[in-house]
């Protein structure tokens, strides 16, 4: 392997660690529930995804990319957010003092937060 491949990959792997030790730490450190969905939905798929990638990448010098491992980093990338969002409107629906909540900056109360508590 060329030393510029092997020294960029280390620094991927190296970038993808620091995210994913940023993304833990938030987690454990963010005092509210809403806060906390944000980190390892961020950071952390950030620092996962790029082990993957320089994982499915360590391959090029043998003329192959791993197809797994870059689908997995796809899969992973594209399920995040979406399982964020559900997390969050749980966490919404779970009848929240809407003071607690953080400010969604939109000038609004959060939607899903607005139309549960319109119905009942």
């Amino acid at each position: 392997m060329s030393l510029l491949l092997e020294l960029f990959l280390a620094a991927m792997l190296v970038g993808g660690g620091i995210f994913a030790l940023v993304g833990s730490y938030g987690l454990l450190r963010l005092p509210q529930p809403m806060q906390r969905l944000h980190a390892p939905t961020k950071a952390t798929t950030i620092g996962v995804g790029a082990a993957l990638l320089v994982s499915a990448l360590d391959m090029v010098p043998q003329g192959s990319i791993s197809w797994q491992e870059l689908l997995i980093t796809v899969f992973l990338l594209l399920t995040a957010p979406i399982s964020a969002l559900f997390l969050a409107k749980t966490l919404l629906m779970r009848n929240e003092d809407p003071a607690s909540l953080p400010d969604p900056g939109t000038g609004t109360p959060w939607a899903t937060l607005e139309d549960d508590r319109s119905d009942g």
